[in-house]
């Protein structure tokens, strides 16, 4: 584990991880292994990735909180440009901690990455002005599976910083903005996620 500095159950929920990489710098940059095989192999996390994907958005953009139902993903998560608040909630129906939430800063200043496993609820919220986000997957994408959870769920009760506004008893945006006045930005499907005791388990 030379190259990385692995946190293990964060917030007292099993299997969520925070990584960080070594970064070897100079008067000319830095550099860092993103990912290797080998050094997480060696800190005990045996995962197979088969796809990457990367998003940009803008500031005040809330994604989430996504899963997938029948085909769960483990993925493993950074920010390579800005700043974002990034959410896990258990969802794991026989878990000391179901309905636990964690979150994270990650910015490209410290590189950090998450370790989010199968069975849990994933969103970030933008706080820079943009933000460039990239994350490995151990499975496809596969459509019509993708289920939600109100990112506002008072039952959870994730403390989003920077944000401010009043749960009115759905998860639309309205009423909703940072402190600094920037609107919070959903999407039409992440408006209209229902709350934990209606949303599905595994």
């Amino acid at each position: 584990m030379g190259q990385i500095k692995v946190e293990k159950n964060v917030g007292g929920i099993e299997g969520l991880y925070v990584i960080t990489p070594a970064v070897h710098g100079d008067n000319r940059g830095y550099f860092m292994e993103t990912y290797s095989q080998r050094d997480m192999e060696e800190a005990g996390i045996d995962i197979v990735f088969v796809q990457d994907n990367q998003s940009g958005s803008t500031k005040g953009v809330l994604r989430g909180l996504h899963f997938q139902k029948q085909f769960p993903q483990t993925k493993l998560v950074r920010v390579i440009k800005g700043r974002v608040f990034d959410v896990a909630v258990d969802l794991r129906s026989e878990s000391k901690t179901y309905g636990k939430w964690y979150g994270v800063e990650l910015t490209e200043e410290n590189k950090k990455q998450f370790l989010i496993p199968k069975g849990f609820a994933h969103g970030f919220l933008v706080l820079s002005d943009f933000a460039e986000f990239c994350y490995k997957c151990d499975d496809f994408y596969h459509a019509n599976d993708e289920g939600g959870l109100a990112w506002n769920d008072p039952a959870i009760g994730i403390k989003w910083p920077e944000l401010v506004g009043e749960y009115k008893g759905s998860a639309d945006s309205d009423g909703y903005a940072l402190e600094d006045g920037t609107l919070l930005n959903l999407s039409d499907k992440d408006k209209k996620w229902d709350t934990l005791e209606n949303t599905f388990t595994f």
